[in-house]
């Protein structure tokens, strides 16, 4: 790429500090693609400004001879640099306004909890934060827990079946229940059917192993990542699923108590957060979801606590 003409002596290049702040999420996300959704912007428009700002330098800073995100030796220099000028950005404002305006925080959530009360909490935590902006997304908690440490995502909400060894920020367990339709009990002379979230689910392979060690065998007569339709083809008879005791009882759930299947295990859930970002927030919003999530339906209900309201946090 040829270098830029100066006009003179004199000429003072400035860089705007958006094209180095695409330059770094697209190499934190290693992806222009998950850059773009992050940013709230179109693909193409992450590429204009990385041309961009490669036009202004006079140089490459992605090394286009290496697969995936690659930088050249000038662009890890540049990288380094443009985290130090944004960080001094960032610092003047969160010192002047109290936090960074327009700041997107990151969230990561298991399949099981894509249609529970997190949208709502979420909503009312812009009460305290009013301009915070969220991109929320479901995958596998182990390709959750990796874009974490690469800086993806600002906070995850994992769960599992033993208590993990990760460090989180908080951590806490739920009981699992079998549930099913009522009146209409499914039958379990053969296989027993299951209804569930698929093979993404904590609560999908908790149900599968706990089967499996009794000897017994299952049927995946209907699986789905929509709430709505896996609680109407429970009350429908379709089959037994696994879900945390407190989402049965919030959505109305009949709880087999007495049932001939094997004992569950717990739920183990934990909030973990990472490194980047604007930190008071980050947390804040950790301890809040904690306080929602964890919130007994039959005192707290979905509303829960307010915003801030905890003292004593991990």
């Amino acid at each position: 790429m040829p270098a830029v003409a100066r006009a003179g002596a004199n000429f003072m290049l400035n860089i705007p500090t958006d094209l180095l702040r695409t330059l770094v999420f697209v190499v934190d996300m290693r992806s222009f693609t998950k850059a773009a959704q992050s940013m709230g912007v179109t693909q193409p428009a992450v590429s204009a400004k990385i041309k961009r700002l490669q036009y202004l330098l006079g140089y490459e800073v992605l090394d286009k001879s290496a697969p995936g995100i690659s930088l050249t030796p000038r662009g890890e220099i540049v990288v380094d640099h443009a985290r130090r000028l944004l960080s001094v950005n960032d610092e003047i404002l969160h010192l002047t306004s109290g936090h960074i305006p327009g700041q997107t925080i990151r969230l990561g959530i298991p399949v099981d909890y894509a249609g529970s009360r997190i949208p709502a909490a979420l909503s009312r935590f812009r009460e305290r934060w009013p301009d915070i902006s969220y991109n929320v997304g479901s995958a596998p908690i182990g390709e959750m827990l990796r874009d974490l440490q690469n800086g993806v995502l600002d906070i995850v909400l994992a769960t599992f079946t033993e208590r993990p060894t990760i460090e989180a920020r908080h951590i806490w367990t739920q009981g699992l229940v079998w549930v099913h339709g009522g009146a209409v009990k499914p039958d379990l002379d053969g296989p027993v059917p299951l209804v569930s979230y698929g093979g993404d689910s904590t609560c999908h392979s908790a149900a599968v192993a706990t089967l499996h060690r009794a000897g017994l065998d299952c049927n995946f007569v209907f699986t789905s990542q929509s709430n709505a339709s896996l609680h109407a083809a429970v009350a429908a008879g379709f089959g037994v699923m696994a879900v945390p005791r407190g989402r049965a009882i919030s959505n109305n759930l009949f709880i087999w108590e007495d049932s001939p299947l094997p004992k569950l295990p717990e739920l183990y859930c934990a909030l973990v957060v990472g490194q980047g970002g604007d930190r008071t927030a980050i947390e804040e919003l950790a301890d809040y979801l904690e306080d929602q999530i964890r919130a007994e339906p039959n005192s707290l209900g979905f509303m829960g606590a307010p915003p801030g309201s905890r003292a004593d946090r991990a």
